[in-house]
């Protein structure tokens, strides 16, 4: 089971709701933090590090001295990240999507590629569940390779939380798709209602079954709550906006750890989410 944590925007609250739900279900349960940019799930969970490992990313390399400049490199590539100026190849690694259609029509066979560092991946546990994260390098803009490296590692052997990357953009997509279930967090703000919307249309396009979670309900109106009703959507849980909360927050503590009896709440959620897996895959 796979049950990807998503949400339209930043600050909702979508990692508290991925690492609450990792502690509650225990040995069970494998935490893959795939907000790759800003990976924070660690500073709630401090998980044991056991290895971290370089990724890479093929990116063309020329030989000049094989190269007629014939310019089919540059013209099969749709991202202008190769081009050919008089007797001169460049290529901008920065563009690059490593798709490898320069190697394989270069008549000359010019073209090798060698590796370009994307990022790390960090594997650990936490009293008997894993946990594994990706760090993007720094001024490094191409993610998804990085977060398909972290999935890749996930164990089909047990319930996989993915805390994916807010938005909607290529990273958040290679964060949710081939999930068994969306769990969209949101807030009751205007910013937070726009957002949702967007991530609810995408959620739609790849087919996945989505519920939410709305943190801090009791600020704002109750838009959110209006907009769940029309399009149908699950409002699994509700989290107030308790000082109690924010205090353990702002302590690096996630919210069962402070507030024990929250831990009932988060096991009904993920309760309520098999049913909701379950009554899909009968349908």
């Amino acid at each position: 089971m796979i049950i990807s944590i998503a949400s339209g925007k930043g600050g909702t609250g979508k990692t508290t709701v991925a690492t609450n739900l990792a502690l509650v279900l225990g040995d069970r349960v494998e935490l893959l933090d795939c907000d790759v940019e800003e990976p924070n799930a660690h500073l709630f969970l401090k998980p044991q590090i056991d290895r971290t490992e370089q990724v890479d990313t093929p990116i063309p390399l020329v030989d000049e001295a094989k190269c007629t400049f014939c310019r089919k490199c540059a013209d099969i590539c749709r991202f202008n990240a190769i081009a050919v100026v008089g007797r001169k190849v460049l290529v901008f690694p920065e563009l690059c999507h490593s798709c490898g259609g320069c190697v394989a029509v270069c008549p000359e066979g010019a073209i090798t590629e060698i590796g370009r560092e994307l990022g790390t991946v960090n594997y650990g546990h936490r009293n008997g569940f894993k946990f594994i994260n990706g760090r993007l390098r720094v001024g490094e803009a191409m993610s998804p390779p990085l977060i398909k490296r972290v999935r890749a590692a996930r164990d089909p052997e047990r319930i996989t939380l993915i805390d994916a990357p807010p938005g909607t953009s290529c990273p958040v997509i290679a964060a949710m798709n081939g999930a068994d279930f969306i769990l969209m967090v949101t807030e009751p703000t205007p910013f937070g209602l726009h957002d949702l919307k967007l991530a609810v249309e995408a959620v739609r396009l790849l087919g996945i079954p989505c519920g939410l979670v709305v943190n801090r309900a009791d600020i704002g109106d109750d838009k959110v709550f209006a907009y769940a009703r029309e399009e149908g959507l699950p409002v699994l849980l509700t989290i107030p906006f308790e000082r109690g909360i924010a205090e353990a927050y702002s302590r690096g503590e996630t919210i069962i750890e402070a507030l024990p009896q929250w831990r009932a709440k988060f096991l009904q959620l993920f309760a309520d989410i098999e049913a909701l897996i379950e009554r899909g895959a009968a349908q």
